[in-house]
């Protein structure tokens, strides 16, 4: 190195400084189309993407910092060559050092931003552990963006430490004015880490909205319902609500589907009839195998659920539909007894009109009960009136 100051020191000034730029813009074209095409050969072999990023991703910076090494070499190697200028030192710095430095900052801090970002969006298709991967792309965008703000800022000798005295109570008044905004992104990041679901995965939330998630940001989440109605929810209310992802920990969804049949019927030919409904049914699964289960004895029937599968939470509306009129019209077909609550109102003419239940059982009713509530049929006012005369004949 002291061979070269000495030489650089035996030239004119203007020729010492256009030899050692020419140098660095010599380096910065040998860099270009030797070493980084080597290193694009190179990369093109391997599985992964992510040295392709690096490689491209860096070009940029590391030629235009060995093209503007000359103005910075230029101080350590010939001092002597610099002195001679006809510039003063504040000028040589104003109007080559700090434009540089600048420059190279500027270059780098969006290099470093590209690299992340690329690799974010080349993961976050990978699986639902990387949804939330763009909150972390915005954050690390904007330490990038903070951090070569303020290397500029020291480039240019502007003291930073009022500014950061300003910037904390300024983000004490954002913190208040913005809390809302600070909670949802907070509340974003608690739901990545605690992977309560993913884009695509239907969540039911305990305020009783329901839906496909179709987007996860830094503020909020948004549900496409079954109506094709878009709900935005604020992260801060997801993290704090009770949420029922119906896609996890596997999409497919057990439906259960109530039966009602009367007493005296044939249980194993009512179980096997069922069985063959389901099976024939598309859109319940084949495994597991559907199922009947015998729940309890009702007031009126024997209460029976079916259980089954089908592969997706949003077909459960559409699987419940097709059973149930499936089960109506082979029930009906194989003469198998549907209850329903009956009520049969008869009128004596000596007193209160009398209900007779399905099992036989007759009680006096409340005028108010025979009449349903004021309805002018011509036989409920008859009934009222036949209860009333009794009354005063009493």
């Amino acid at each position: 190195m002291a061979d070269a100051t000495t030489f650089l020191d035996t030239l004119p000034p203007w020729q010492a400084i256009t030899l050692v730029v020419g140098l660095s813009l010599a380096g910065a074209v040998v860099f270009e189309f030797v070493l980084v095409r080597l290193a694009k050969r190179y990369v093109s072999k391997t599985d992964t993407q992510f040295d392709n990023i690096l490689v491209q991703e860096l070009r940029l910076p590391l030629v235009v910092t060995i093209a503007l090494a000359g103005l910075f070499l230029l101080q350590f190697w010939a001092p002597n060559v610099v002195a001679a200028l006809p510039l003063t030192e504040a000028q040589v710095s104003a109007f080559f050092n700090r434009p540089a430095a600048t420059i190279v900052v500027l270059v780098w801090a969006w290099a470093l931003n590209q690299i992340v970002n690329r690799g974010v969006e080349a993961v976050k298709d990978k699986g639902p552990r990387y949804d939330f991967a763009p909150v972390f792309s915005n954050i690390w965008t904007l330490v990038v963006l903070v951090g070569a703000f303020g290397i500029v800022l020291t480039i240019f000798d502007i003291e930073i430490t009022p500014l950061l005295g300003a910037a904390g109570v300024a983000g004490i008044a954002v913190g208040f004015a913005a809390k809302d905004t600070v909670a949802n992104f907070f509340g974003g990041v608690a739901l990545y880490f605690d992977d309560t679901y993913k884009i695509g995965d239907f969540i039911e939330l305990d305020s009783g909205e329901k839906g496909s998630v179709v987007k996860v940001g830094i503020r909020s989440t948004t549900l496409l319902t079954r109506d094709e109605v878009l709900i935005t929810v604020p992260n801060s209310v997801l993290n704090a609500a009770k949420i029922i992802n119906q896609s996890a920990p596997q999409r497919r969804k057990r439906i259960r589907v109530p039966i009602g049949v009367g007493y005296g019927t044939d249980l194993d030919e009512f179980e096997a009839l069922m069985g063959e409904i389901a099976a024939e049914e598309s859109l319940v699964l084949d495994t597991p195998k559907p199922r009947m289960r015998f729940r309890s004895f009702g007031d009126s029937a024997l209460e029976y659920e079916l259980l089954c599968w089908v592969n997706s939470p949003t077909r459960e509306a559409k699987a419940k539909h097709e059973l149930n009129r499936a089960i109506y019209q082979r029930l009906n077909g194989a003469g198998i007894e549907i209850p329903f609550p009956k009520r049969d109102v008869s009128v004596s003419g000596g007193g209160l009109p009398e209900r007779r239940d399905r099992d036989g059982a007759e009680r006096p009713v409340v005028p108010s009960e025979a009449t349903d509530g004021g309805s002018d049929a011509p036989a409920e006012r008859a009934g009222t009136d036949t209860a009333a005369r009794a009354t005063r004949d009493e």
